[in-house]
């Protein structure tokens, strides 16, 4: 009996034993379950995965697109206010206003910019404080275009031009610094008393036919000089302008070219024949409008039958606008 109970007695301690041993490998196998999942967590928080990467690169990228637009925009503002700009430098010191093209009234105000082109070419005329003209540039001259603008048969745009005070002489014309032919309008920020030889024969219509021959010109600038603060009518002139890749400068006074080259000595000799130009006046009764030239209609009103050619003598006083040596074929 006693040998029962002592088996039964190291049966029981043997199982206690073995039960805490099983206690204690679970408990350290839960500690150890739980350092790994601690861990593992740990190295989730620290590397993204790779769509995350890639999301935070594109918001980075779309963060820096937005500052390089900005920066852009700052640094390269748009075309029209570069060129608004450019004409504000341009016009320090005068006020800009408009002027319709057709304007006959001879007035000017001081200190004023005129854009004198017509339709959409832009052409600067510039008044000093005593409202006398003074400058006219242009980036380009465009010529007038009889097919698709409101030309007349006179090949002017207006049939009039302004009455400024000078030119009710009978010596003077009421000159174009920029012609209908180049596109000038006829207000009085255009308009000068010329000259009427000057305007009609002399070096005023030739810079306007070799500018009108090589189909336009750039860069061009007309300068106005006055003898005085109280008079409009010009003392000379000079012309800048650029055609075919060459620079052209044409200084001139405000006289009659032939009186001058009377005075030269070079008008002595006598006319070779008769289909020499006519005396200035010649063409009165011709000229209808008294603009100093003759349109086919008013040649075929007096009697002319077309085509009028290059030896003509009335050739001198009408367009060849094809520069083919006649008129009215």
């Amino acid at each position: 009996m006693k040998k029962k109970i002592n088996y039964l007695i190291s049966l029981l301690t043997i199982t206690f034993i073995v039960g805490c041993t099983n206690v204690e490998e679970v408990s350290t196998t839960d500690v150890n379950l739980e350092a790994e999942t601690k861990t593992e967590t740990q190295k989730n928080d620290k590397v993204p995965n790779e769509e995350t990467i890639v999301e935070t690169n594109e918001n980075s990228e779309k963060e820096n697109l937005d500052l390089t637009d900005d920066n852009e925009a700052i640094d390269n503002p748009a075309v029209e206010e570069t060129t608004t700009q450019s004409n504000h430098e341009l016009f320090a010191g005068y006020k800009l206003i408009e002027v319709d093209g057709d304007d006959l009234s001879g007035y000017r105000e001081p200190n004023v910019v005129v854009d004198i082109g017509f339709g959409d070419r832009e052409y600067w005329a510039f008044t000093n404080k005593y409202g006398q003209l003074v400058r006219v540039i242009t980036n380009e001259i465009i010529l007038q275009d009889d097919s698709n603008e409101p030309v007349l048969s006179s090949g002017r745009y207006y049939s009039d031009e302004a009455k400024v005070p000078g030119v009710e002489s009978d010596v003077l014309d009421e000159g174009h610094i920029i012609a209908d032919s180049l596109g000038g309008v006829s207000n009085a920020y255009n308009i000068t008393p010329q000259d009427s030889t000057l305007n009609r024969h002399g070096d005023q219509a030739y810079l306007e036919d070799t500018i009108r021959s090589a189909g336009g010109a750039t860069n061009f600038e007309a300068i106005i000089s006055y003898p005085n603060t109280e008079t409009q009518i010009p003392l000379s002139y000079q012309y800048t302008y650029t055609v075919n890749g060459n620079e052209i400068v044409d200084t001139f006074d405000n006289v009659n070219p032939d009186e001058v080259n009377t005075s030269l000595g070079l008008t002595e000799s006598e006319p070779d024949d008769s289909t020499s130009s006519p005396p200035e006046g010649d063409i009165s009764s011709i000229d209808t409008n008294s603009n100093g030239q003759v349109t086919i209609k008013e040649a075929e009103a007096a009697g002319f039958s077309m085509p009028i050619m290059s030896d003509h003598w009335l050739y001198h006083y009408m367009r060849d606008n094809d520069n083919d040596g006649m008129v009215g074929e």
